[in-house]
């Protein structure tokens, strides 16, 4: 299977980040050491990269192209802030303060099963799945593909932003949930919270690395990729590929909705923001600069564009969008295929020029 060097790459490159983290985070390394901000903007560029990745096993596995998958990194997201605020009220006996605002005396009856760690893990590893199998049984069965099935993602999404959005749904309304306590019972927002959430996400990743090229170099991924390039002559082979789709539907929400669930904890908060349309059309973007259908691309996007947004957000915000839309361009007019395609599109371009710049021969008399 093609990419397996760049596969093997990346997988040594997020192993030599999860050992280092811990110790360049506890500064266990003689004159190394990692500020906090640092430690948690790496665990959220790796939930980035986990979400990229999630994107990708559909849009360059089977050739669908989500622009919805915001909806289940929320899902992840909301499902483990009810955690920890249960979790927050057992050890301070204080209500969030979006129920106070709200005049409630207490939590709605739905939150006791977020009292459980394994049972929350449980339902982020279900629940985004079954609703991903919902929509994805009407939608492929009804044979909805191409930018249709891209619109109605983002429409799913949106009505989820603007549902989110009203104070009585219990969620946080507009002002979200905040007030996390402690995680795995450590303070929330310390040093150890920090480097166990970047390592864990950083070993999400790799993990779905690896998982993902064996899946996609699977019989299943053989299939994917057939219904990426000539889906009706597949099933006029005798396939049913509603199914196969699902099953590769249902598991890319999954990740995403596991990115969502170590994501919010970092960020302190979670608010209908996730759910923007705009989020969904940056996954994306990270997907296509990077290259689509190795998962490798996605991170390789993922990495670059967000260190990239960070970074100049603080030093120069405004010229942020322009830089995005710049890479954009460049993707889109000289490397279709992502940046992972540099080196054979160079490859390319230097046997284009070389005939026109060497001398030509005079034919043998």
């Amino acid at each position: 299977m093609k990419g397996e060097g760049s596969t093997w790459l990346a997988a040594g490159l997020l192993s030599l980040l999860l050992v280092l983290l811990p110790l360049l985070g506890f500064g266990l390394l003689p004159g190394l050491a990692l500020p906090i901000y640092a430690v948690n903007l790496a665990g959220q560029v790796m939930c980035f990269a986990l979400l990229a990745m999630a994107v990708d096993l559909m849009w360059g596995g089977a050739g669908v192209l989500s622009l919805g998958h915001g909806l289940f990194f929320a899902f992840g997201g909301y499902l483990c802030a009810m955690h920890l605020l249960r979790s927050a009220y057992a050890a301070t006996h204080k209500l969030p303060d979006f129920l106070l605002f709200m005049g409630h005396g207490g939590f709605p009856s739905w939150w006791r099963l977020a009292d459980s760690a394994p049972l929350t893990l449980l339902a982020v590893l279900v629940l985004p799945a079954l609703l991903a199998f919902a929509f994805g049984y009407v939608s492929f069965r009804s044979r909805v593909n191409g930018v249709y099935f891209s619109i109605i993602t983002q429409a799913l999404t949106y009505t989820a932003m603007l549902l989110m959005f009203r104070n009585d749904t219990g969620f946080g309304g507009n002002n979200g949930m905040t007030g996390f306590h402690a995680i795995a019972g450590l303070p929330a927002g310390g040093l150890a919270a920090a480097v166990l959430l970047a390592s864990l996400s950083t070993a999400a990743v790799l993990a779905a690395l690896l998982g993902g090229r064996a899946l996609l170099a699977s019989r299943f991924g053989r299939l994917l990729r057939a219904i990426r390039d000539d889906e009706p002559r597949l099933r006029f082979l005798g396939y049913d590929t509603l199914w196969l789709k699902l099953a590769a539907w249902c598991a890319s929400a999954t990740l995403a909705a596991i990115a969502g669930m170590l994501y919010v904890p970092q960020v302190g908060i979670i608010n209908p923001s996730l759910l923007d349309p705009t989020l969904s059309l940056e996954i994306a973007v990270w997907v296509a600069i990077g290259g689509r259908g190795g998962l490798t691309g996605a991170i390789l996007g993922a990495v670059l564009v967000n260190v990239l947004k960070f970074w100049l957000s603080a030093a120069a915000p405004t010229l942020w969008p322009f830089v995005l839309a710049l890479l954009v361009l460049l993707v889109v007019l000289a490397l279709p295929n992502g940046l992972l395609d540099l080196r054979n599109r160079s490859r390319a371009w230097l046997l284009e020029l070389a005939p026109a710049s060497l001398p030509r021969r005079r034919p043998a008399r």
